[in-house]
């Protein structure tokens, strides 16, 4: 199922396959953001923003408005 990484509940996990280049900061394609890595929403802040994710061992906080514009396919549990 395809959805943006702002959707995705605690622990759930999803491979990123696009985003809008135009509102990603470079930083965060830097730190591994990129089609093809995997994310885990590990954490949500009290107010809702940042969201504190996985991005391939790299522990990376994104703001709400950021997170809605990478998509991610949910990985399914068995």
């Amino acid at each position: 199922m395809k959805t943006s990484i702002a959707q995705l509940k605690i622990g759930q996990k999803g491979t990123i396959i696009d985003f809008n280049i135009d509102e990603i900061p470079m930083k965060l394609l830097e730190m591994g953001c990129l089609p093809g890595n995997s994310v885990e929403l590990i954490q949500i802040a009290p107010f809702g923003c940042p969201l504190y994710f996985n991005v391939n061992d790299s522990h990376v906080a994104i703001r709400l408005e950021t997170a809605k514009e990478i998509n991610v396919v949910i990985e399914t549990q068995n």
